[in-house]
């Protein structure tokens, strides 16, 4: 049976619910169908590609001793994303490299010959490029991602958000020259539409979630984001116990969880899922032993994780390698933002948005929790890695949270 950690008769309320994944074992091989998904040549390719962009650089991996010593772990390493490419998340790594891989495909396809993405940015097949529509669902950074590789690379772009997202996540995504559609209903909704008009309108549908019919565009989506977390294993100086990650559908993690299983085998670090506890559909998933959708409006400030149903590929790599699920409140967040903005000792102040630190605020929950701790094997000896995987990309939102612009933040000292 899955072991979930309950509050016992006379125990104050749990903050939060943890659902150990009975399916998952460090000794679990990587498998065929896994590595169908997501494998290193695949990977290797996505690196090439995407360190050959202007203005690529590695993110900034960040050492925060202070917060590690008042969370009682011994280290506490941070992937700093708000940097990435200007765009301020992770995502850039991944909806504009599908777009890239798209484009190829299409063209190459169109003209009989191999068409590189080299090819594509020199103008070499302008008209050709310009003729192709993409589109996806987004809650904001996906649908930033995607918009900057469409206009780097010359197509057009229809960007799908539901009636939530703010109105400056909206303007962000315009000022890459994307249409945007807001729909009614939450992100699920606003996926299906996406889907359907695309159906319709002969677009293509660049997604960082699958479902069935729609699977290979998501691979590539993933992989992209397998260099954010190479990124973070090559500059550590040796493997973390524990990785926690912000989940969403789950590509991301299971794109993270893929590296690290790929690179240590059943030495792989302790992966800990976490999401809002009003779109927590990893913890119902894991809890059932099977995709388990969230239904309602799944309203919370983490709105890049409001996600209530998970993508099919990342259940095939995260059902076997991805060990716990947690679901957490809002303000748990906006705690986590503040606590790094205002640095303790010995650490750098460091801008995170809502969506960026439910795994962060997940380690804290689950250390100050006896049972919680205990069955992470958390301790004075955990080594944690957590993904910072965006900056104030709703900068009035940032501000408004945590009682200071991002400009200001950075300036702070200990």
């Amino acid at each position: 049976m899955t072991r979930e950690i309950v509050k016992r008769e006379g125990e104050a309320e749990r903050p939060f619910d943890l659902v150990m994944n009975a399916a998952a074992r460090k000794d679990a091989p990587w498998s065929e169908r896994q590595n169908e998904i997501l494998n290193d040549s695949a990977f290797e390719l996505a690196r090439e590609t995407i360190s050959a962009w202007p203005g690529y650089e590695p993110t900034p991996l960040v050492a925060l001793p202070g917060l590690a010593a008042e969370a009682g772990v011994a280290a506490i390493h941070y992937k700093d994303e708000a940097g990435r490419f200007g765009l301020g998340s992770f995502k850039a790594l991944g909806g504009a490299y599908a777009v890239a891989r798209l484009l190829c495909r299409e063209i190459s396809a169109q003209t009989g010959s191999e068409v590189g993405i080299e090819q594509i940015l020199s103008g070499q097949h302008r008209d050709k490029v310009a003729a192709i529509t993409v589109c996806c669902a987004t809650d904001g950074n996906h649908g930033r991602s995607v918009a900057w590789g469409a206009q780097t690379f010359g197509c057009r772009c229809v960007i799908f958000i539901h009636a939530t997202v703010s109105e400056a996540r909206k303007l962000a995504i315009e000022s890459y020259g994307a249409e945007v559609r807001r729909c009614k209903g939450n992100y699920d909704d606003s996926v299906r539409e996406a889907q359907e008009t695309a159906t319709r309108e002969g677009w293509f549908v660049v997604s960082d979630t699958s479902y069935p019919g729609y699977m290979e565009i998501p691979k590539d989506v993933m992989q992209g984001y397998e260099l954010m977390a190479a990124e973070a294993f090559e500059a550590l100086d040796e493997k973390p116990t524990h990785i926690f990650l912000q989940t969403g559908v789950g590509g991301m993690a299971a794109a993270v969880s893929a590296q690290a299983k790929r690179r240590w085998g059943t030495e792989r670090p302790l992966i800990v899922l976490a999401d809002p506890d009003l779109s927590a559909c990893w913890v119902d998933s894991f809890r059932a032993g099977k995709p388990t959708p969230v239904e309602g409006d799944l309203d919370t400030l983490m709105a890049g994780l409001a996600c209530g149903e998970v993508s099919a590929l990342a259940w095939e790599i995260l059902q076997d390698h991805g060990d716990a699920a947690m679901a957490l409140p809002d303000d748990a967040a906006v705690a986590i933002m503040r606590r790094l903005a205002e640095p303790a000792e010995g650490d750098p102040p460091v801008v995170a948005g809502e969506s960026a630190v439910a795994g962060l605020a997940g380690l804290f929950a689950a250390m100050a929790d006896d049972e919680a701790r205990a069955a992470l094997s958390l301790g004075p000896k955990s080594n944690v890695l957590v993904f910072g995987t965006e900056g104030d990309t709703d900068p009035e939102l940032y501000a408004e949270l945590v009682g200071a612009d991002a400009e200001t933040i950075r300036k702070r000292t200990a």
